[in-house]
């Protein structure tokens, strides 16, 4: 059989997986190569549909990384490829001087499906983009300059959003960042009430994904709005990897009823289509921009494929139920692997999430990097979370069958028997 090569050639089907991983390390970064080796990975990706993902070889596997929050629909969710096959007829990108009909309607659909008085949209590129926006929306609204955000928080890696990211072995190779940021505990609002004097923002994820799939106390949302409302603060919610329904509600800060003063999406917002980012800010925020309109522009941000992903993304999650089902499949998922972690305690630390954003955390970094070859091995994709590699993270698409769900179970509780066995064998 013959495959194409990575500059499109003809090779021979079994080649194109060292071809591939020969041209990382040339040309891409051959320690990344060489990671992905260790890992198991050693296969490329070529298709994928649904909750499965195929390689060079024709293997299938269960998708419960979901790119780290992108796939909530799936791959290539029907609608959201044919929104942007009609626009991409239409016009792809936007000559930046005319009204965009795509951007519009994003952004009125985005102020419906937001909470609270949250109206006003900039469209980005990522999750990133959006936080620097946020971060630079946030100073000008305020005339402040200091920055309250968590450790072991993950906001992304350009240098503003990096500022914020709650993680040395991330910030400290760039250093100097943005002065007065200043890092505290995540679920402590103690910490917070120190610190939060004269600060423009506290930025916050509801619930921290690269940490280890943190989960705060039912009080620390809602205490971070009071907080935030008694010293004339604003509170900015990173929904980037916890919103489009990702946790059982549509936005994370549902959960516990609160309404930020700006919130930043991305990742599943472009259907796993697109790249697409947003942040939402209320009206009375938006002052200094409507003065000076183009304070902040991007050349891409707001692309008409992009926007039509995205309207497509959000009218899908809404008329499938996917909120509904991520609330229903989560709990299974949920009360299966913590009951696995019961049978296997020298394994298994323990199990928390919301809705499908599940974190698995095992009693030690070796027994990750043991099990994660078995997954791969066994047809189920999964990874670290970021900042934590204690923890492996599962984030299936929110529509993924039910089916599919009891196979990533069965083959948890096998990866778990055979890591509890090697361990013993080592003891």
């Amino acid at each position: 059989m013959r495959d194409r090569t990575v500059d499109g050639r003809m090779t021979d089907k079994g080649q194109l997986a060292d071809r591939v991983a020969a041209a990382y390390e040339r040309h891409i970064n051959p320690s990344l190569a060489r990671l992905m080796r260790f890992m198991g990975l050693t296969a490329v990706e070529v298709s994928a549909d649904g909750s499965v993902v195929r390689d060079d070889q024709g293997r299938e596997y269960i998708d419960c990384l979901g790119s780290y929050g992108v796939f909530n629909l799936g791959h290539r969710h029907p609608r959201v490829v044919a929104a942007v096959r009609e626009q991409l007829d239409r016009m792809p990108l936007s000559s930046k001087i005319m009204f965009s009909k795509p951007l519009a309607g994003l952004a009125e659909l985005l102020a419906s499906v937001t909470p609270g008085d949250l109206q006003y949209s900039f469209v980005v590129n990522s999750g990133t983009e959006a936080v620097e926006g946020a971060l630079k929306l946030a100073r000008i609204a305020t005339g402040r300059t200091k920055i309250v955000a968590t450790d072991n928080s993950f906001h992304g890696k350009t240098c503003g959003a990096l500022s914020l990211t709650g993680r040395a072995l991330y910030r400290d190779p760039f250093q100097p960042l943005l002065p007065e940021v200043i890092h505290v505990p995540f679920d402590n609002l103690p910490a917070v009430a120190a610190v939060i004097e004269g600060a423009a923002a506290v930025v916050v994820e509801p619930i921290q994904g690269e940490g280890g799939v943190i989960v705060p106390g039912d009080g620390y949302l809602s205490g971070l709005r009071q907080l935030c409302d008694k010293h004339r603060t604003l509170l900015v919610a990173d929904e980037v990897q916890t919103g489009m329904g990702r946790t059982g509600k549509m936005w994370a800060v549902e959960h516990w009823g609160v309404v930020p003063d700006i919130l930043c999406t991305a990742k599943a917002l472009g259907g796993g289509v697109m790249p697409i980012g947003a942040y939402i800010a209320r009206p009375h925020l938006m002052d200094k921009y409507f003065e000076s309109p183009l304070l902040h522009t991007s050349t891409f941000g707001g692309n008409p494929l992009a926007c039509a992903a995205a309207v497509a993304a959000i009218n899908a999650t809404r008329d499938e139920g996917l909120c509904r089902q991520a609330e229903i499949k989560g709990r299974r998922l949920l009360n299966g692997l913590q009951q696995l972690a019961g049978q296997h305690p020298g394994v298994i630390a323990g199990v928390r999430g919301k809705g499908l954003m599940i974190g698995v955390e095992l009693v030690s970094e070796g027994v990750g990097g043991m099990m994660m070859a078995e997954f791969i091995n066994a047809g189920v994709l999964v990874a670290y979370t970021l900042n934590n590699p204690t923890v492996i993270r599962l984030e299936p698409p929110l529509n993924i069958d039910d089916q599919l769900l009891g196979r990533v179970l069965e083959i948890w509780r096998e990866v778990a028997a055979k890591a509890e066995t090697m361990l013993e064998d080592l003891t």
